[in-house]
């Protein structure tokens, strides 16, 4: 185990504390642990990518960066395999990773930490010429901003403002920023950019509106430009988080700032983040697996359930809420109901099983209207440090069964192998048809070793 840094010394000023850590961030203070995890997330992230190809959302997005960005440049648009200037290649990779909702999960801070952070710490590595360790740092960095100011902005700021959007431009910032060797000063000006143009509302999940990938996109684009107009002197506000008019403010009622400093140099934050199983909301997730193992444990079919009662935590009724009658196949992953329909009936919510069809599939409409959901005060207190799962099925025959879990598939304690990994890596670069089977494997062998890289130019490249 490497000796991690020194954290500084806390002050009345969190921003510039964090803003301090940032900037004395080095590869050789990371534990061994941390540098696979990153790695493993990196591989996550890329994947997710791909499988965005071809989306209506991120054609519009590549249509834009191509009219109003150069015909070419030193970063990968890795959909298109296009080149582009960092911050376009940036907004399509943001937009394109956050599509079909395999991307991972922060619980504490309710973050999508790799949608944001990876699009824009690949985009300035190209193009400055980084290493994979420089990459890997960078990563750790905007993972450990990011995942610190959700936390930081509390449960209060996730009801009206989607996380990734807002806390994850600082976490975009903060990663390039350490790319770019800004210092703490430097740094503190990235995050004051970054936080003041700070936005994304869950008003879009009500009309099915493509506002989701806007605001990864922008996320991930705005937090570069951030970094790089600091690094040329542009200044930012000192105070952005935690100031009379900074963002908790102005986006949250139960602020805490000592989480924006807490265990800096201990705790890292990277570690503590979820890998998805389902391609849908995370929100949905404990509950899917709580009636799959309910299901296979008693064999239920689908028709020996005559009502399921999802027990959740507030924030999965505040997000999941809206979506009543999912016509969508990006509203249907918003859907308690629909997936847990899914799960019900295919035994699986994979990739392949959100489609049009299946909006209009009869077994899967019926089994959605036996869902509702109820709030749970033990599951809402564990939350969102925990995303504990209970499902209460009621059957034909008169029988009521429970079933509840500790943690979701792909939580920390309920990992990922590698093995695993690979296999979803696999399917999500092939849904779309973005890249071949011999190419990912490629890929992978090339991550698995990222920290020996030279450069991280040419991902495709085979080895």
């Amino acid at each position: 185990m490497k000796k991690a840094s020194r954290p500084p010394a806390v002050d009345a000023q969190p921003t510039r504390v964090l803003s301090e850590f940032l900037a004395a961030l080095r590869y050789e203070a990371l534990p061994a642990a941390v540098v696979a995890r990153a790695e493993e997330l990196f591989l996550d992230w890329f994947a997710s990518a791909l499988a965005g190809r071809g989306a209506r959302p991120v054609q519009i997005l590549e249509q834009f960066a191509a009219r109003m960005g150069p015909a070419d440049g030193p970063s990968e648009i890795l959909v298109s395999r296009r080149r582009s200037a960092p911050f376009f290649a940036a907004l399509v990779n943001g937009a394109t990773s956050h599509v079909v909702e395999q991307d991972d999960l922060h619980n504490g801070s309710v973050l999508h930490p790799g949608t944001v952070v990876f699009p824009a710490v690949l985009a300035a590595a190209q193009e400055t010429g980084a290493s994979g360790k420089d990459l890997i740092v960078a990563a750790v960095a905007g993972y450990e901003a990011g995942v610190r100011a959700g936390e930081f902005l509390g449960r209060s700021h996730y009801k009206v403002f989607h996380t990734t959007g807002t806390a994850g431009k600082l976490a975009a910032a903060a990663g390039v920023a350490r790319l770019l060797g800004l210092d703490a000063e430097h740094t503190q000006h990235a995050l004051g950019s970054a936080g003041t143009m700070a936005a994304g509302l869950w008003e879009f999940l009500r009309d099915a509106a493509d506002s989701k990938q806007l605001h990864t996109a922008k996320a991930a684009a705005d937090g570069l430009m951030a970094a790089y107009l600091a690094r040329d002197g542009f200044t930012g506000a000192h105070r952005i988080l935690e100031g009379g008019q900074g963002m908790a403010a102005g986006m949250s009622n139960d602020a805490d700032p000592a989480r924006l400093t807490d265990g800096l140099g201990t705790r890292w934050a990277l570690p503590e983040t979820s890998f998805k199983y389902h391609a849908s909301c995370r929100h949905t997730h404990p509950a899917a697996d709580a009636l799959l193992e309910l299901m296979r444990a008693h064999r239920l079919k689908p028709e020996d359930v005559s009502s399921v009662t999802a027990h959740v935590h507030q924030a999965a009724l505040d997000v999941l809420g809206p979506v009543t009658d999912p016509r969508t196949v990006h509203q249907s992953k918003f859907s308690m109901g629909f997936v847990l329909a899914l799960v019900a009936v295919k035994g699986h919510a994979g990739l392949s099983d959100f489609t049009e069809p299946a909006l209009r599939d009869r077994a899967l409409r019926a089994f959605h209207d036996k869902v509702k959901m109820a709030l749970d005060p033990e599951i809402n207190r564990a939350y969102p440090k925990r995303w504990m799962g209970r499902v209460a099925v009621t059957t034909r025959d008169g029988r009521t069964l429970e079933h509840r879990i500790a943690s979701p598939k792909g939580d920390p304690d309920n990992t990922l192998t590698r093995h695993e990994l690979e296999d979803k890596a696999f399917r999500l670069a092939t849904y779309a048809g973005a890249a071949t089977h011999a190419e990912m494997k490629a890929v992978i062998a090339r991550v698995w070793r990222l920290h020996y890289e030279p450069h991280v130019h040419d991902l495709f490249r085979a080895l």
